[in-house]
């Protein structure tokens, strides 16, 4: 495609289509070739064995006229006598079209979902085009995912990288599942009739979703959700299943990465791109990088672990694992004068729920915060189990705010961050010492940190909330508290909200003299959400007499 048929360098000419009877050892997903003139580091070549059978394979470590291959879909099969190689003269390009959506496919970009064949309208290279700093855009705006504890604490910015920190036995798929069905864009604030209207622009946002590793119950646990809930029509869904060749999983996230920049920067979508587990893609990058195994085997491995200088970093790991890792969240972001964005949601599980194991620890060096989730919360039955406390959006002031979601928003988050942090340090003095020590003040945090837990932290699988929607819960919430303590709201955002909704109670004062305890009791059961206050209520109508309620409940009030 585009190559000359002979490509002059120092090191010889590459003769394009020339064929290779050169097999001289197999180990793991490697084959060595002898007496290859010109082989480049990354070309693609076709593996042809002795049943006729193809594979395509990629150049890793070139030595003169050697070179080790790294086959795609594994070696069995394949031996030195009747297995012919092919170099291409190409690096491995994926067809992009955006007939994609709603298609499924394997790890290496082909259909799976016996559907038409694609017709591609691009061949792009899987690891992407260099872009220019200076021509990125900084993030801003809101990609809302339904989720109250992401969407007001975390927020996510269009064109942001922020990962999903979970363990083994955690919901960290079922989360998924519910971003992919709730996800979209957050429309700005437009005025019609002096009122506010929200909305979304769902007609030009697409989702990317690559999946790792996983086990067959796991893949049709996500095709099954995604087709029954009608979210599949702008999902472009890539499977890289655990008994796949582990090779693959190291182009799956490239190969899905390369179909968003198309949705993105040439169609002009605003994609979201979910990749998981990105364990399952270092792990695999581990076993890539292990020449240790079978320098023994076959020579010419030790010359290939010390060529890469493949140091075993922490836990056996490449060193340049970092390196990888940012080649992949780097590709996330907005590009100036292009209207689409690309952000990114990668999805880790930690083992032994290990944050500083190399995975998640070099990710969160380079990505912009995380998501955590919580093994004590799932453990209470709360979902999803997301800990807002260790939890972190960096770009999340570009994306919140006038004009984009609502004012009170930053104030919001702030002060529900500050009671609930709270709320945790009286809840460990009150193992200490009783909650007969606990001052007034005290209890209201434990109330909140209880109400907080149970109410905004818990939601459905199904349950969407917009951000307004989840903002107005936040205010029911912070409305346990006087004005007074809610040190970290502005005086005019508490004088436009806190009493909206009539949280704050008031009562009818000018009817007590005519009205019976009773329709007091059913005017303003109602009006007030503090619980005190009903407790009041109830035991006035039960235990105070007729003739002296209106007295009694008019020195209360």
């Amino acid at each position: 495609m585009g190559v000359d048929q002979n490509f002059q360098d120092e090191e010889g000419t590459l003769e394009i289509g020339m064929e290779y009877r050169t097999v001289s050892g197999v180990a793991g997903p490697l084959v060595i070739l002898d007496k290859v003139k010109g082989p480049k580091f990354q070309e693609i070549v076709n593996i042809r064995l002795g049943d006729g059978s193809t594979r395509r394979g990629q150049v890793l470590e070139v030595d003169g006229e050697k070179a080790v291959v790294q086959v795609f879909e594994g070696t069995s099969g394949i031996d030195n006598k009747f297995t012919t190689v092919q170099f291409t003269g190409e690096v491995l390009k994926t067809p992009v079209s955006l007939d994609m959506l709603g298609r499924i496919f394997n790890g290496s970009g082909k259909p799976i979902d016996n559907g038409p064949p694609i017709l591609p309208e691009a061949y792009l290279d899987i690891s992407g085009s260099s872009i220019n700093p200076s021509e990125r855009t900084y993030p801003e705006e809101m990609i809302q995912t339904g989720i109250s504890t992401i969407d007001v604490m975390n927020s996510i910015a269009r064109g942001q990288k922020i990962p999903l920190f979970s363990a083994a036995g955690l919901p960290h798929n079922e989360i998924a599942a519910q971003i992919c069905r709730q996800a979209g864009l957050v429309k700005r604030l437009e005025k019609t009739d002096n009122l506010l209207e929200h909305g979304g622009e769902d007609d030009n946002f697409a989702i990317v979703f690559a999946a790792m590793g996983v086990n067959m119950e796991t893949a049709q646990f996500f095709k099954r959700d995604f087709e029954e809930n009608g979210s599949m029509e702008r999902v472009t869904l890539f499977l890289n299943l655990a008994n796949d060749p582990t090779i693959e999983r190291i182009i799956t996230p490239r190969i899905a990465l390369t179909t968003a920049e198309y949705l993105a920067y040439e169609c002009g979508k605003h994609v979201l791109v979910i990749l998981t587990d990105m364990s399952s893609y270092a792990d695999a990058l581990r076993e890539e990088a292990e020449g240790s195994k079978m320098r023994y085997r076959f020579p010419f491995f030790f010359w290939v672990s010390a060529a890469r200088e493949e140091v075993p970093g922490r836990r056996g790991y490449p060193g340049y694992m970092y390196t990888d890792l940012a080649t992949i969240y780097e590709r996330a972001g907005r590009i100036e004068g292009r209207k689409g964005s690309i952000t990114q949601i990668p999805i880790l599980t930690m083992p032994n729920d290990d944050i500083t194991h190399p995975t998640p620890d070099l990710t969160g060096y380079i990505t912009e915060g995380q998501i955590y989730i919580d093994r004590q919360l799932h453990n209470r039955q709360i979902y999803p189990p997301i800990n807002v406390l260790p939890s972190l959006s960096r770009l999340m002031k570009s994306a919140i705010g006038e004009g984009m979601t609502r004012k009170d928003h930053s104030d919001v988050s702030n002060q529900l961050y500050a009671n609930y942090a709270i709320g945790k340090d009286v809840q460990a003095m009150k193992a200490v010492v009783g909650e007969e020590a606990l001052s007034s003040e005290d209890l209201l945090y434990l109330e909140f940190l209880d109400k907080f837990e149970r109410k905004f932290v818990t939601q459905g699988a199904y349950d969407t909330r917009n951000i307004f929607q989840s903002l107005d819960l936040a205010w029911t919430l912070l409305r346990i508290f006087p004005r007074e303590l809610l040190h970290r709201i502005p005086a005019k955002t508490l004088d436009a909200y806190y009493s909206r909704d009539a949280g704050k109670p008031t009562f009818v004062v000018s009817e007590y003299a005519t009205m019976g305890l009773g329709a007091i009791y059913a005017a303003n059961f109602d009006r007030t959400q503090s619980v005190s206050l009903r407790l009041f209520l109830s035991v006035c109508v039960n235990v105070l007499a007729w003739n002296g309620i209106q007295t009694a409940y008019a020195q209360a009030s």
